[in-house]
């Protein structure tokens, strides 16, 4: 830049290209500086296995993404973005029966469900007709809502943890299975708020926004969002470590994209001392053992609609998930682990040669976990889909160290960046939220609300924050 940047933003992934996004928007001068040789964090797509298989490496399905308040108000498709929508949003194959599924449609889905078709009308297709009114307070920090009856009759369903939703809501093990790994995406166990939330949301977004993933790979989503950034003015600057502040050129606003723990390695210097203490207490919690797959071919599910699904949860029964949550957040290790398993291959022809593809799954273990999970992950995709072992090609593991290395705000292999309790879904990472007591410097990360997702509200809400406090005209 000729002259000194209004803003200057530490991290490229999602929320730190949505900061600057807003800030160029407003006609403010915007650099990015970004560790890594390209944009996008926990965004990112690469050929781990064999040259021609892309994998996602961190994140792979976006529900989020699409039902994001500021991500959909961006011209992407203008960059080459093209989202896939898979036939199913997500299956939860169970022993000796059918397999739950979640359509885009609320009635489909809510009859597959057999008895239990009118309580998922009145819990997920209730919410689904409100969404409108519900969303910007879920994507937002707490505030007063602007339709607040709507966000109550939200509220008295979400408040209750996902396995007592399941119990008391639903009367058959197919759908109460189907909550529990809704559930389980929050890595935190199933008997703990804000499970039954996030069941909610997610159901919800398979029928709002639907649980859709880029053509070629997350990495297509960050590259959009750059060139939409450069379009505007904002410069990236990668291959840029930042290890200290007093490293980057002198601007009004500093907007880091960084969980605590990497915050204050850059920041801490900075911060008075009641401050980084609270920063310091900040709690990461469960990480994930994450193995991408090349193969000789699809998945060969026992259950058909397995295969019709972008996204398909492995981890049986309500009572199975609620326990392997429970023992890993006790810091064992599950032998029956719930998996999460998505499979873009089958929906999108740039991911892997003719008739090949790639799958990507993970577990929860404790953190910083050295054992390991591959045995027990790809014993549940057998116990479901016997034969997978015989159909790999190559396979390539990510430790819980591995994706820390990866990317450093995942910290001990976190990939939530921070435990989504009670406190840190409200107080995250602190009560200031994006703000810090250093005038002009901002946290922007996942460790902000609304928190984990890609979405970029982090980043909407801290650049607005910013424009509002220091970078008036």
């Amino acid at each position: 830049m000729s002259t000194s940047p209004d803003a200057v933003i530490v991290g490229a992934g999602p929320n730190g290209l949505a900061a600057a996004i807003v800030l160029a928007s407003a006609g403010r001068r915007v650099i990015v500086y970004e560790a890594e040789a390209s944009v996008g964090g926990g965004c990112r797509s690469a050929e781990l296995t064999l040259p021609g298989f892309v994998h996602d490496i961190c994140s792979a399905v976006h529900p989020m993404a699409v039902a994001s308040p500021f991500l959909r108000t961006l011209p992407l498709a203008s960059y080459g973005l093209e989202w896939i929508e898979p036939p199913t949003m997500v299956a939860h194959p169970l022993d000796g029966q059918a397999a739950a599924t979640v359509e885009r449609s609320v009635e489909r889905t809510a009859t597959s469900l057999g008895g239990d078709a009118d309580n998922y009308r009145r819990v997920i297709g209730s919410i689904a007709s409100a969404w409108p009114k519900i969303e910007e307070s879920v994507f937002a920090p707490l505030g007063w809502p602007r339709h607040p009856l709507s966000l109550v009759s939200f509220f008295l369903k979400a408040v209750h943890p996902a396995e007592r939703l399941a119990r008391t809501r639903f009367s058959e093990a197919r759908a109460r299975a189907l909550v529990a790994g809704l559930g389980a995406h929050t890595m935190v166990p199933l008997d703990r708020f804000p499970t039954g939330a996030v069941a909610l949301v997610l159901g919800v977004a398979a029928h709002t926004a639907g649980w859709v993933f880029p053509r070629g790979g997350s990495q297509q989503l960050a590259n959009a969002l750059a060139r939409h950034l450069e379009s505007l003015g904002g410069t990236i600057v990668t291959q840029a470590p930042i290890r200290r502040l007093e490293e980057l050129p002198k601007a009004r606003a500093i907007l880091c994209d960084l969980s605590p723990q990497p915050f204050l390695q850059i920041a801490g210097s900075v911060l008075p001392h009641r401050y980084r203490r609270r920063l310091e207490r900040y709690r990461y919690g469960l990480a994930a053992f994450k193995v991408d797959w090349a193969l000789d071919g699809p998945v060969p599910w026992r259950d058909p609609a397995c295969a019709t699904a972008g996204t398909v949860h492995l981890g049986g029964t309500l009572e199975e998930i609620a326990a392997s949550e429970h023992d890993t957040w006790s810091g064992k290790i599950s032998t029956r682990p719930f998996v999460l398993l998505a499979q873009p291959s089958l929906f999108d022809d740039t991911r892997a040669p003719q008739g090949k593809h790639t799958v990507w799954a993970y577990c929860h273990v404790p953190a910083r976990s050295t054992a390991d999970g591959l045995t027990h992950i790809e014993g549940q995709i057998e116990r479901f889909a016997p034969g997978f072992r015989d159909r790999i090609l190559a396979r390539r593991v990510m430790t819980p160290a591995d994706i820390e290395r990866h990317n450093p705000n995942l910290v001990g292999g976190d990939i939530a960046a921070g435990v989504t309790d009670v406190w840190q879904l409200f107080a995250r990472p602190t009560w200031r939220a994006y703000s810090t007591p250093v005038r002009g410097l901002y946290l922007c990360s996942a460790s902000t609300p609304p928190g984990v997702g890609v979405h970029g509200m982090c980043g909407y809400h801290a650049a607005t924050r910013a424009l509002n406090e220091v970078l008036r005209e």
